[in-house]
């Protein structure tokens, strides 16, 4: 029960380590996260039926209440990782900011190495800081009268 709950957790928690915003990934490193996102709804559903056919045998087998209910907990946790496993938690935090907030280039504060995306249509430009698009890597905006987004 415990290695369907080691292997169901390092499915959905390993690609989200490595695949995390603002860090370094290696090329191996990201190839075996992607490799598990592929095959982690097939794992977690076999760790999970797995688990539920040992709580079964298990509770029949044991007479301690408390044994049967700690063997119930980690098999749930097992089927809400296969559950979690079917989440695409990068589209939950990367949302599009629809209604971006600006300012006269003479109000804002940033600093002199801090990279921007910048957009210029007819006689209107925008500045998209990458430090304030970075949590939700899309900006719907509308510069000139034309719709654009900005992303990275």
């Amino acid at each position: 029960m415990l290695a369907c709950l080691a292997v169901s957790l390092s499915a959905v928690v390993y690609p989200m380590y490595v695949i995390r915003p603002f860090r370094t990934q290696g090329a191996r490193e990201l190839a075996a996260a992607l490799v598990v996102m592929r095959w982690r709804p097939a794992i977690t559903v076999i760790s999970a039926v797995l688990a539920l056919a040992m709580l079964a045998c298990y509770w029949r087998s044991q007479l301690r209440r408390w044994r049967r209910v700690l063997a119930a907990v980690c098999a749930g946790l097992v089927c809400l990782l296969a559950a979690l496993a079917r989440v695409n938690v990068y589209e939950l935090m990367f949302h599009p900011d629809a209604r971006p907030a600006f300012r006269a280039a003479s109000q804002v504060k940033l600093d002199g190495r801090e990279k921007v995306i910048a957009v210029k249509i007819g006689g209107s430009a925008r500045a998209y800081p990458i430090r304030a698009i970075s949590y939700h890597h899309v900006i719907n905006d509308v510069v000139d009268r034309v719709a654009i987004v900005a992303t990275y």
